[in-house]
């Protein structure tokens, strides 16, 4: 009889564990605060950076290797059909790539992105008239800036080093010198744009090489992409907000994993900001480790005519200073650390201010809350070592070892290990560190999440097992991850220990029946798949 209890308890933790994965899913910031639901076009959804792994050989050299990407996805839940405008960028709103490449939970670059709509204002005879049409074509698209397309869209990209508002910016620009890069307008669908691989081939044309300034020579060559993309994340979207429905035999048996077929977003597109950069070129003297983060920012006031000129956006008269409205680093942070009535401002937040969230990553209400929503008993998943220092290491200064710089102040971001080798993507191990932890030595793989991320790496279920304590499991009762102290809050300590995770070892293997190994991407960048189409 005690064995069977154990065996169903065990289940229970683990069926539990799972669903608190799906309730996670929102890893991927789509809609996670209040004022961001308003202003879809600067709502960040995902950021990734990691060694660029473009024709890497097994042993992690050669190929693109030697440099870094960063993705900054914008516009969440793009239905493909969404005429006649579709999802252009928006021209009031700045969008920006952090680095901090010293720990100061302040920006050293920053990579600045501005677009430009062009209205080219076509025009048919009727009646012997001239007048305007309704749509974004007049016919098929095939060239980069085809005469049938309505509108054309541009964006400038500027890098800042020091602070971002009065630091010194300086071009990226084309090879040839010119500043504005060409933007692919949306897969409106297969009769403007061609099948797949027609729209991919146009879209390979917008992949632009880049020159980065005061890189040096050999290191400040680069590429930029921006563009409409297949949504990359995989979620389990609709149960995951009516009470984590999901069912039983899904989310037991971790060889259940798809069983549902529910990956209920892979039907939508996104807006990528891409960019690949030297690795040499981020980093600062010898400290390998890099913090980054995506943010937007709109004019602190605007004026709406109630008469607007003709153009695009022409009720808008935007002005004042820039503020920040956006912010995303690592997955999961806003939508299910911070509490609710501080979402609008932590997106509105700089990393160095990041002190007045601490109680949420150290004293997190995810774990009670999901004991009570799905046990009826708070302290059924929840760890006991309090504060949660093992979150805090994770969320706000790096893994030491692995990805923590050598002197860092606590501060959410997401960061990265540029000596760590890059991984090919057919030997990544979805699961990363923990994947690794759990195989090692074999199957390891350092080079992801929350070593950075990549597209492939299912930040669901890695931020799950970090949630419930997995990450003290791992580490044992000899500190082998040093995860019981948080550097920069003096005297704060707690017992990250296997016998503070009510889970036990099923923290470290838990899933949300959703795999993000088998969602498609590019070998290379932008890495992102080609996105959907309009109408088939």
């Amino acid at each position: 009889m005690r064995t069977k209890r154990n065996k169903l308890a065990r289940m229970t933790l683990v069926a539990l564990a799972a669903a608190g994965a799906a309730g996670l899913g929102l890893a991927a910031s789509h809609r996670e605060a209040p004022f961001i639901t308003t202003s879809p076009k600067v709502d960040a959804t995902d950021f990734y950076m990691f060694r660029s792994y473009e024709g890497v050989a097994p042993n992690g050299s050669g190929g693109r290797g030697d440099y870094v990407t960063l993705i900054a996805n914008y516009q969440p839940l793009q239905d493909p059909y969404g005429g006649p405008n579709y999802f252009q960028l928006d021209p009031n709103a700045l969008y920006e790539i952090h680095i901090d490449n010293n720990g100061d939970a302040a920006e050293d670059l920053t990579f600045q992105f501005r677009f430009n709509n062009r209205l080219n204002d076509i025009s048919l005879p009727v009646g012997g008239k001239n007048v305007a049409i309704p749509l974004i074509q007049a016919g098929p698209v095939a060239g980069v800036a085809d005469a049938n397309l309505n509108v054309t869209e541009s964006y400038t990209v500027n890098m800042v080093r020091g602070d971002r508002r009065k630091g010194t910016a300086s071009a990226v620009t084309k090879t040839g010198g010119a500043t504005a890069f060409e933007k692919p307008v949306d897969y409106i669908g297969v009769k403007t744009l061609g099948d797949a691989a027609a729209y991919a081939a146009y879209a390979a044309r917008h992949v632009h090489e880049v020159k980065i300034p005061g890189c040096g020579a050999g290191k400040d060559m680069g590429r930029v992409f921006v563009g409409q993309r297949q949504e990359g994340f995989a979620v389990n979207l609709g149960p995951i907000f009516d009470l984590v429905n999901a069912p039983l035999s899904v989310i037991t048996n971790p060889a259940n994993i798809n069983a549902a077929a529910a990956n209920s977003i892979q039907n939508k597109n996104v807006t990528s900001i891409a960019l690949e950069v030297h690795k040499d070129c981020l980093t600062a003297g010898s400290e390998p480790v890099i913090g980054g983060w995506t943010t937007a920012s709109l004019r602190q006031a605007r004026l709406l005519s109630g008469a607007p000129a003709a153009g695009l956006q022409a009720s808008e008269k935007p002005g004042g200073p820039w503020v920040q409205v956006s912010r995303l680093g690592q997955p999961l942070v806003n939508e299910v650390v911070i509490g609710l009535k501080d979402k609008d401002r932590f997106n509105a937040a700089k990393p160095r201010g990041d002190a007045q969230f601490l109680d949420y990553v150290t004293h997190p209400t995810l774990p009670p809350l999901l004991g009570l929503v799905l046990a009826g008993n708070a302290a059924g998943l929840a760890p006991t070592n309090l504060p949660r220092t093992d979150l805090a290491t994770v969320f706000l200064t790096g893994i030491t070892g692995v990805n923590k710089p050598a002197t860092v102040t606590p501060s959410e971001m997401l960061r990265l290990n540029t000596a760590i080798a890059p991984v090919p993507f057919a030997s990544q191990n979805r699961l990363a560190i923990v994947g690794s932890l759990k195989s090692a030595p074999a199957g390891s793989d350092f080079a992801g999440f929350p070593n950075g991320r990549r597209p492939k790496d299912d930040v669901v279920d890695i931020a799950l097992v970090a949630m419930l304590g997995g990450l003290c499991v791992a580490n044992g009762d000899n500190d082998a991850l040093k995860l019981n102290s948080i550097p920069g809050v003096p005297g704060v300590t707690s017992a990250c220990k296997p016998s503070s995770v009510p889970a036990g070892a099923a923290s470290l293997d838990v899933h949300d029946a959703v795999d993000q190994a088998v969602v498609p991407l590019l070998p290379g960048f932008p890495y992102l798949n080609t996105p959907l189409p309009g109408s088939k």
